[in-house]
Parts: structure tokens; sequence; C-alpha cells
């Protein structure tokens, strides 16, 4: 099978290993801003990894031709942030294929909604099928030139949705060929709820923001960077997400109980929980502020999550909050910039239940 990648950042080149590592024929592709990493994994003709996944494996393209990289792709995966989700699409917009399977991964706040868009197409569109996994199946960082250690690779407690939800059984079977492990979800918006990354980076971020600009993140994010009290934070902002997610009829798993079904963690506790989690050793601080666990976790997460807690009349005060300090501290305002919204989605003004069916 031809796969294509989009994003070279730590996931892209994960994603690529992974499903070259299979025995597919993987194409790699990223936008010119980001040609060091393209030019590393050209020149070695493939990447290295060691940790949960090790080895060398070749790639049959790295580069910044997207026609080459989407040409004769039975799968497409846009691995990257939120604010990648919508010019990948467009990058993929004039080189669709009937039956083409995209996976937006992870979805993060509604990114397989986004990337739909992104290619000009009506959500009810079923020339092709756009999906998104609840999670990165992977804690990962780039270690050198074409390089990646894999520090976890998921044992399980991540979930892929198709838009529409009937499409989400052909993905599933895709995806569970490489990742036996994934579950299906219920829909986009169980996919979407579940993913913990605005739950647990800004609060960590905004508790730590002194020692990341003091040291400029030479310090452990989770083992250092996470107390009891910290903990306490992170339970307030889940614990909204949990009732986003009940409201909708969606069942969102606490985030230390799906961290120990993922292999992060082996206490289901919001403090310790993370602080000794063994699949979150080792791994570093971000290097200063201006980076995406504020930008995209708090801009684009935590501004979704907000915008949807209030269509829902669902109160999100730790989130508020959350979102508010995190503003202040990087001088801009999230909230007022709206990167990722209801009305951007075009769901703005819906029902309660329009929204449970929708997706």
């Amino acid at each position: 099978m031809r796969v294509a990648v989009l994003g070279s950042g730590n996931g892209g080149l994960a994603m690529a290993f992974e499903w070259a590592q299979a025995g597919h024929e993987v194409a790699l592709f990223d936008f010119e801003e980001f040609g060091d990493t393209i030019a590393a994994v050209a020149a070695a003709g493939g990447i290295t990894a060691e940790g949960d996944l090790s080895g060398f494996v070749e790639l049959d393209y790295a580069g910044h031709d997207a026609e080459r990289a989407l040409r004769g792709a039975d799968v497409v995966f846009a691995v990257g942030p939120a604010y990648s989700n919508a010019p990948f699409g467009r990058v993929c917009r004039d080189h669709v294929v009937a039956g083409q399977i995209y996976v937006v991964c992870p979805g993060s706040c509604a990114g397989a909604l986004v990337f739909k868009q992104s290619l000009g197409m009506a959500l009810d569109d079923d020339s092709v099928t756009v999906a998104e996994t609840s999670t990165l199946p992977y804690a990962v960082r780039i270690t050198g030139p074409a390089e990646i250690t894999v520090y976890n690779r998921l044992k399980g407690g991540y979930f892929v949705a198709a838009i529409p939800a009937s499409a989400t059984p052909r993905v599933h079977a895709l995806m569970a060929e490489v990742f036996p492990e994934i579950s299906a979800a219920s829909s986009v918006w169980q996919t979407t709820l579940q993913n913990a990354n605005p739950v647990i980076h800004p609060a960590v971020t905004l508790c730590n923001a002194a020692l990341i600009e003091r040291t400029g993140g030479d310090f452990l994010f989770y083992e250092e960077g996470v107390t009891e009290a910290v903990g306490r934070l992170i339970k307030a902002v889940d614990d909204e997400r949990i009732a986003l997610g009940a409201a909708l009829g969606v069942t969102v798993i606490p985030d230390p109980e799906i961290g120990i079904s993922q292999g992060y963690q082996t206490q289901a506790d919001y403090g310790i929980g993370y602080s000794e989690a063994p699949g979150f050793k080792g791994i570093k601080a971000q290097p200063r502020l201006d980076y995406r666990y504020f930008n995209e976790d708090a801009g684009f997460g935590l501004v979704f999550l907000t915008d949807l807690g209030r269509q829902l009349g669902i109160p999100t005060p730790a989130m508020d909050a959350v979102l508010t300090v995190s503003s202040i501290l990087m001088g801009r305002d999230y909230r007022a910039e709206a990167a990722r919204t209801m009305a951007g989605l075009g769901l703005a003004g819906l029902s309660l239940d329009r929204l449970r069916n929708l997706l």
C-alpha cells in the first residue's frame, strides 16, 4: 500500500517510520519552511529510530513536492498540530482521488472537520473518507538528523473516528493493520474530546512559567513539573472536559485512567500519576513559553472547548481561567484570535440534539 505522511515533526517521522517498517511504501511531505528536517531525511534515505520503535527504514520520498508525495496514495496521514489542519487540507485539495482515506493525527479539536472543509468538501461528501485519531500514538522526539527516540508507543487507549461515522469501520480496519490496539470511536466528538493535550500542557506550562523562562526548559516537564497542586489544576480542567462529553452523549475517560491503558502511567492520580509515570520519563520541558503548549493547546484547544461549553450551556471556569492567564503571559488574546471556534467550524447555533447527531 502507498502511504503519504504530511508533516515532518516528531509525530510525522514516527508515523512514516512505523508504516514503512510494516512494509508499506511511504512518502514524506512538508512545507519548505521545515526544510532542515526534510533535507536530513532525504539525505539519509530514511529514518532511524530508537526506543519503543527501533532500526532504520527507507522512505520512497522525502521532500516538498505535494503532487509527488500524494501520487497514488491509498491513505494520507496529516500529522501535526491544530494549526496544520487547514494548510495540509489545502495542499491535498488539487490531488484528491476518489476512495482515498485521510487521517488527521491527532484530531485535537475537530481537526477532521477543518481538514475536510479545507479539501473543499461538505461534511456528508463520501467520495473520500476523512478521519481523525484521538491522540498521537507516540511520545516521541526528534533527537538527531533523521533520528527519533520513541519514549512510549501507545499500548491502547486511543481511538479513531471518521466523518461520517458510517465510514469509521473501514478506517479502523486499515489502522488496525499497524495499530492493532486502536479502538473505533462512536464519533468525532469522542476522538476530539478524548484528546488531553489542552488539559495537561497549558496547566503544567502555566505553573512552571518562571522555570521555563529561567532555564530555557532545562528540566523534566512531567517528573519535575507536576506536583500535587499542579495535579489539582489538571483535574479541574479535566472534569470540565468530561462534562462536555457527557452533554454530547460521549464518555470521556479521565486522563490518568486512559494514561494507564496507553502505557504512560501506572497510577490513576493527577499528581504523582504524571510525575512518576514511566512513559513520561526523560521528556524535557519546552525551551520557551512561545511554544505549541500554549499556542496550540490553549489558543486552539481551550478556545474551542470553552466555546463549545458556552454553546452547550456547560460552565468551564477552570478552562476559562487557564486560557485567560495563558493569554496574559503571552501578551496576546487567544480568545479574541478565535483560531478554532464553533462558528469557524460552521456549528454555531446548532441545538444539542443536532450536534449529537451531526458527526
